[in-house]
């Protein structure tokens, strides 16, 4: 439990109280010009310029560096800080950053010093305009790193900024400190040192100062009270350098150089961004571990760091090369290299998704990997790479060559610090933004996984073994015996009625709890064994829902002791039955329902509240026919999520169904509480571990790859993904990994766009069977904003779905204890999915009959499963 209920009560009444006084007109206007002028304050604050960055320098052996264990050996060159991986079982030898780019004929000069870095970073310069260095050109190129070799682990520490050296010695200082500094050092040194600098007392000045005296004055006023030295303009790097150490020794201090910094008015050199950003490398097993310490990242606050490439050309194909890359798009995809798709957008995906403490204001796809995984596949061999700590701000993103420069690449951009704009004045030029306050003390990870096959079943076998290991026995392989079928029971929606001439939202029923039960009866009846039913809409006034402060029963469902009985009646049968839930919004923003949307409502990076909605599909803004919604803060998310756990540990269900959480990931930008997205992961995370302690099953939607340790049961997974031009063939990776270790379905058959595809592509997957049923028939839901449950009417679709399952179970059912073996593709349109005992199903989406060379013969649009 992460919120204290008292302390959110005395947070409301204080919210309120606030309120009402900010109703006061007079006070409104004062608050919006003070509001303003902070803002302003901000985003220009000068005193960010005492700010100082060391910059490194190698200055260490040009002798290889290496790391080993039984499996790899890396070796890193001092000179460039450019590694190998080779695997020492096979021999294969993967690259850093390729070795041939002087040669590339399509690279510009930018383009190769691109290819050429192990970090690409992007920052926001004072004008809002977003800029990138490489670390090539800003750092490699000018060994502006250093390299520390410390417990099995290498570790580079890289300076990346178009800088010049900037040298701790007095800019402007006091006469007294100066002569106490100088009487240090060697009588010698001093008299030299002083005809660097320019002498400045009021009651001394020479004839051109005297003419000046005013212009002095304003540029120093300290000069009315005390004589002052000044360095020449003229003095170059080379004295800076020579007397640097002289200065130091004398005691001459980081802080009084900033202080006479400030003061300073003669040549100053234009402030340039520039960042310490530190790479961890370490090996374990057949994996290379790559980290980013988040804390450890230094710059300059009015150049805040936006994201961060990690090893973006690690593993590229060239132009001359044959191979593809893995990309995490429904089940799996892959790009190929050098596909002449030069014309298309790369290919770019969120990791979890969309955070939706991220305001945006239009949206075509959305662009969300369920799990973290990317790779490439070459003549010779392949690696995987897992996105491990940090996860939760990468972007997947591939791009093939041709278009820029001669290279295909995949790897994963990091979002560093989120943030809004802001509308401050219509006359300011270029844009401002309010970024998020700090960047988090936090570690990225991810980890290479080095694969003797170019085979995709190989591939995925790599990931399986790393699931197995990363989850232990919770992964384990399962001892189904039939397919896994999940049936959601829609109970209620809201629809808006008039009462006594007023339009009210009311809940629509459209499965009571006793017609559940009846429901349930009759799919068993049917013969439907591996029985898992998520009820949605059963409480606080249908599936759009109140506030989870605390559950209540819909009256137009029944009452209180039918939903007992359609408990105790699933316990008895040995059916599961998961009560649905929303956790993380919040749909009707009604005080007396428990929600304050000054208290209970996450915040942008702006400070403005996260209010949501829904987008148009047909000109992909904002839709203004929906009501808006708000994203719940995370420690509230926690609440709802165990207010959901302990009632169904009280009521006796079998477990809870979260319709969000393990799904959508957001953090929280409110200065006072920030809560990053991977700090939100975690605490979602305690909460579902917290249930499975109580003995509670889970079922989740969507399902991201944190969740595959402890969901039971996933639902609406992405087998196919989304039919990007980029992309060459789909495979089913993931899938190739998860089965026989967990239940998963599609989507619904019933309301999908394409049933018979979806059938196709769980045959393909392993998956198991879905539908969404309601006993009201479709014209009930006309006048309401669920269209999408038009085909949901259970008496319409349960002869087809029976169907459907008889078969699916006669021929497939045996094969959920086992693991996929192997899986082909025979032709563009069909493939064969091997399992353990031999059994192979073959999937024909073509719309011609296919007959294998050993005879099978496929009908269109059609699978066969031979054993």
């Amino acid at each position: 439990m992460y919120y204290n209920k008292e302390e959110r009560k005395k947070e409301i009444r204080t919210a309120i109280r606030k309120e009402l006084k900010n109703l006061i007109p007079v006070i409104s206007l004062i608050i919006l010009i003070v509001v303003g002028a902070v803002v302003i304050t901000l985003l220009t604050d000068k005193e960010k310029k005492n700010e100082m960055i060391d910059i490194y320098s190698y200055t260490g052996s040009e002798d290889i560096i290496k790391l080993e264990n039984s499996e790899l050996l890396f070796e890193m060159d001092p000179t460039t800080t450019y590694f190998t991986v080779t695997d020492k079982k096979s021999g294969d030898v993967w690259k850093s950053n390729p070795d041939n780019v002087d040669s590339d004929p399509m690279a510009n000069i930018a383009d190769k010093r691109r290819i050429k870095s192990t970090l690409i970073l992007k920052y926001s310069n004072s004008g809002g305009a977003d800029m990138k260095y490489n670390n090539y050109q800003f750092s490699i190129e000018n060994h502006m790193y250093d390299i520390e070799v410390k417990d099995n682990k290498i570790e580079v520490k890289y300076s990346i900024g178009d800088v010049e050296k900037e040298y701790i010695v007095p800019l402007y200082i006091t006469a007294e400190r100066f002569k106490e500094l100088t009487s240090k050092m060697d009588k010698n040194d001093g008299i030299a040192i002083e005809q660097f600098y320019k002498k400045y007392d009021i009651n001394k000045l020479s004839a051109a100062d005297k003419k000046n005296k005013d212009e002095l004055l304003a540029k120093y006023p300290d000069m009315a009270n005390e004589v002052i030295y000044v360095i020449r303009d003229t003095t170059g790097e080379g004295i800076k350098s020579r007397y640097e150490p002289m200065f130091a020794a004398a005691g001459f201090t980081e802080e009084e150089y900033l202080i006479g910094k400030e003061k300073y008015s003669g040549k100053k050199e234009q402030e340039k961004a520039v960042f310490n950003v530190n790479v961890v490398y370490s090996l374990d097993g057949n994996k290379l571990n790559v980290e980013i310490p988040l804390e450890k990242i230094e710059y300059k606050k009015e150049f805040p760091l936006v994201s961060l490439q990690v090893l973006p050309f690690m593993g590229a194909g060239s132009w001359e090369e044959t191979g593809s890359m893995l990309i995490p798009e429904g089940g799996g995809s892959l790009i190929r290299f050098n596909n002449g798709k030069i014309q298309q957008n790369l290919y770019y995906s969120n990791v979890y998704g969309w955070d939706f403490a991220t305001k945006r204001t239009e949206l075509v796809h959305e662009t969300r990997s369920a799990y973290g995984v990317f790779g490439v596949i070459k003549d010779y061999g392949s690696f995987i790479c897992t996105l491990e700590d940090g996860a939760a701000y990468g972007a997947i993103t591939a791009d093939i060559a041709g278009k820029t420069n001669g290279f295909n690449n995949v790897f994963v951009d990091y979002t560093i610090l989120h943030r809004e704009e802001v509308d401050v004045a219509t006359r300011m030029k270029g844009r401002m933004f309010f970024y998020e306050q700090q960047i988090p003390k936090e570690t990225l990870k991810q980890s290479y996984i080095f694969i003797d096959s170019n085979d995709v079943c190989d591939m995925a076998q790599s990931y399986k073994e790393y699931l197995e290991d990363k989850y232990g026995d919770s992964f384990a392989v399962r001892n189904d015996t039939d397919v896994p079928v999940a049936i959601e029971v829609l109970a209620a929606v809201d629809k808006v009625e008039q009462v006594m001439g007023i339009p009210v939202s009311k809940p629509l029923p459209l499965t009571t709890y006793k017609e559940t039960v009846e429901m349930i009866k009759d799919i068993k009846d049917s013969g439907v064994n591996n029985l898992y039913v998520k009820l949605a809409g059963w409480m606080n006034e249908g599936v759009q829902q109140e506030m989870l402060n605390k559950v209540k029963l819909i009256g137009r469902l029944g009452s209180k002791k039918d939903f007992k009985n359609l408990i105790k009646y699933t316990n008895d049968s040995d059916i599961r039955l998961y009560l649905d839930a929303v956790t993380q919004y919040e749909f009707r923003t009604n005080l007396f329902e428990g929600f304050y949307v000054y208290t209970d409502a996450a915040c942008y990076a702006n400070k403005m509240r996260a209010e949501l909605t829904d987008f148009s599909t047909i000109y992909f803004g904002p839709d203004d026919t929906r009501d808006p919604y708000y994203l719940l803060r995370p420690s509230i998310i926690s609440e709802m999520m165990e207010n959901i756990n302990k009632y169904a540990a009280k009521n006796d269900a079998y477990g809870v169904s979260y319709r969000d959480a393990g799904y959508h990931l957001s953090s929280d930008f409110k200065r006072k509480r920030l809560v990053t997205r991977q700090a939100a992961l975690k605490m979602q995370l305690e909460e579902i571990e917290s249930a499975k302690e109580d003995g509670l099953g889970i079922m989740v939607n969507g399902g991201n790859d944190y969740i595959y340790g402890l969901a039971d049961y996933i639902t609406n997974m992405d087998l196919s993904g989304f039919d990007y031009t980029i992309i060459d063939e789909e495979v089913p990776f993931l899938y190739l990994a998860l089965h026989g270790h967990m239940a998963y379905s599609g989507e619904p058959l019933n309301i999908t766009s394409d049933p018979e595809k979806e059938l196709l592509k769980s045959v393909e997957c392993g998956a198991g069977l879905s539908a969404v049923y309601m006993d009201e028939d479709a014209q009930s839901l006309q006048d309401t904003t669920y269209s999408q449950y038009f085909g949901a009417a259970y008496d319409s679709w349960k002869d087809r779905f029976n169907e459907i399952y008889a078969r699916y179970s006669k021929e497939l059912g045996h094969t959920f204890n086992q693991e996929i073996s192997n899986w082909q593709r025979l032709s563009n349109y069909v493939t064969v999915t091997e399992y353990e005992d031999g059994t192979r199903a073959f999937v024909n989406y073509g719309y011609s009959d296919y007959t294998t060379s050993e005879g099978i013969k496929i009908p269109a649009r059609d699978y066969v499963v031979e054993r």
